[in-house]
């Protein structure tokens, strides 16, 4: 077997590299924004503004770490980025930011416990999910849902495969609530896409929005997508827009009767 060429002088001679090796790839993409390697890590670490976290993390474009590229891929260890913040003054982003890495741990843990359980149902849902399809529609997949938020996020998400944390939340929650596909099938799609993708934060981030890691499904309506995201989205027709009413109304819609929110977690092993 011939060995691959490994010394190149630029990340675009080993980009035209692959694509002759490679000629079979229908779509070769570009290159990834984000430089690999932990210096480049070290680097985005010590970029990071933590004290603007807590008032702009929810924000798509808002100071968050981008670290997840370097975290998942073992380029930075959790711990040493918890050590980094800590030596931060406390704060209200500090304990943010440290609480959004112990979910990171949190979620390695379960799976840790779970294996391939983390697969399926962790919990009953909250909200009828065994009518949802299996297969995700195309025009999800391909970013074409004629929805300009949506597919703009898609889009991102296939050019870049990085995306928000919030925005992730927004595009699971209009998969599985807004369109009724099985969050497994969302969530499998979105991880074959993603540049920072960590198996078990992915799927039960699923689960989460889903209702079957937590007390009630996570759905948004038009305010929250124009107060955190209207800085980057476009807008949508105001003409059907699935997302333009109250969040009872779209309860309501979305789930009529069978909505069951509960005031806490009271099932499962994780509460």
């Amino acid at each position: 077997m011939q060995q691959l060429k490994t010394d190149f002088t630029s990340r675009e001679d080993m980009a035209a590299y692959i694509q002759q090796e490679f000629p079979f790839l229908e779509s070769p993409g570009g290159l990834s924004p984000y430089l690999g390697g932990r210096k480049a890590g070290l680097a985005r670490l010590e970029e990071f503004k933590i004290e603007q976290y807590g008032k702009e993390r929810n924000f798509l474009n808002g100071e968050v770490s981008r670290l997840s590229p370097y975290i998942s891929r073992g380029c930075l260890e959790l711990e040493e980025v918890r050590q980094w913040a800590l030596q931060h003054p406390l704060s209200k982003s500090v304990e943010s930011f440290v609480s959004e890495l112990a979910w990171r741990g949190f979620f390695h843990l379960v799976y840790q416990e779970e294996g391939t359980g983390i697969l399926a149902d962790l919990e009953p849902p909250k909200v009828s999910l065994g009518k949802h399809q299996i297969t995700l529609p195309e025009d999800i997949a391909r970013g074409e849902t004629g929805l300009p938020s949506m597919d703009t996020l898609i889009g991102m998400l296939r050019e870049t495969g990085y995306l928000h944390n919030h925005a992730r939340m927004y595009l699971a929650s209009y998969v599985v609530h807004f369109r009724k596909v099985s969050w497994r099938s969302g969530a499998d799609w979105m991880y074959a896409l993603l540049i920072d993708g960590d198996f078990a934060s992915n799927h039960l981030s699923w689960q989460w929005v889903a209702s079957t890691f937590s007390n009630k499904p996570y759905i948004f309506n038009r305010e929250n997508l124009e107060r955190y995201g209207g800085a980057v989205l476009p807008g949508d027709p105001r003409q059907g827009d699935p997302f333009d009413a109250s969040y009872e109304a779209l309860a309501e819609r979305l789930f009529g009767g069978e909505y069951r929110p509960e005031p806490r977690r009271s099932s499962g092993n994780y509460q």
